[in-house]
């Protein structure tokens, strides 16, 4: 699988209540790890045992260095990456103590991806995300020769043509609301957190699934682990209720544990949670 999107650093602040505007308040907690859509949906997926190659954007700084070492660390083909002069991505998170977030992307070096960075995507699919350009989104779903996955995050106008060759679109219920076009796609998953997922092909709803009960402890990353999980479930052949369960256990058991990547799952700790749900 090839994964086109962004590679950041979260700096992430641990906090009893998320502020209110005009507030100062001090941290429980903070950690900086590697993070970015893109880049956790293809360490997902290779925790989940896909083949899976990288294309994105880091600086030639520190951070830069950290994210492609955590690629690797990972299995991930990282060949893809280029790096570009300047810094890295950033991503501000902060996470209350019911692991709401909120989180502010400082793009760096994902803007400085490049449509010609896409190379031809073979392979059984390729997934995007929008923190990266729209024309290099646009490439490729135009050069993937596969499936073609859309996770349109954050939320913002995605063109026609892409909704239109995309097979799978993931998107939480904000991004379903504010995204024009969806109606018209062909496969979509609606996640509402805590309250589980919906499947809809051509509009109709066809599954439905609620995560196993966790103590979740923070969200970042849930909606990554969601996507990866039923990227592959899909393209394993499983029927849509099981791989609507298993996408919304893994992203339950990513809400466990702090942090991006750090908190993804792996096939095995996935295939054990399933045995008890």
């Amino acid at each position: 699988m090839t994964v086109v999107g962004s590679a950041n650093i979260d700096l992430v602040a641990g906090v009893q209540a998320l502020p209110r505007p005009g507030t100062t308040i001090s941290s429980t907690t903070f950690a900086r790890v590697p993070g970015g859509k893109g880049a956790n949906q293809a360490v997902a997926l290779a925790r989940l045992g896909a083949v899976t190659t990288f294309v994105g954007a880091v600086g030639d700084d520190g951070d830069g260095q950290v994210l492609l070492a955590g690629l690797r660390a990972e299995g991930v083909d990282a060949s893809a990456v280029r790096v570009v002069p300047g810094p890295s991505g950033l991503a501000l998170i902060v996470v209350d103590e019911s692991a709401e977030t909120t989180i502010v992307i400082v793009p760096g070096a994902n803007d400085r991806l490049e449509p010609s960075d896409v190379a031809a995507c073979d392979g059984d699919a390729v997934l995007c995300q929008l923190e990266v350009a729209d024309a290099v989104v646009a490439e490729a779903a135009r050069q993937a020769t596969g499936w073609f996955a859309l996770n349109p995050s954050p939320a913002r106008a995605v063109s026609g043509d892409v909704i239109a060759r995309a097979d799978l679109i993931v998107v939480n219920e904000q991004e379903h609301s504010a995204i024009i076009g969806l109606v018209d796609a062909r496969l979509v998953a609606i996640t509402s957190g805590a309250a589980g997922a919906r499947l809809l092909r051509d509009g109709r709803e066809v599954a439905r699934a609620v995560p196993p009960p966790v103590v979740a402890v923070d969200g970042t990353a849930a909606g990554d682990a969601f996507c990866a999980a039923l990227l592959v479930g899909l393209l394993e052949g499983r029927c849509d209720d099981e791989a609507l369960r298993r996408a919304c256990a893994a992203g339950a058991i990513a809400a466990t544990r702090h942090g991006a990547q750090p908190s993804l799952p792996t096939a095995a700790e996935l295939a054990a949670i399933m045995v008890t749900t």
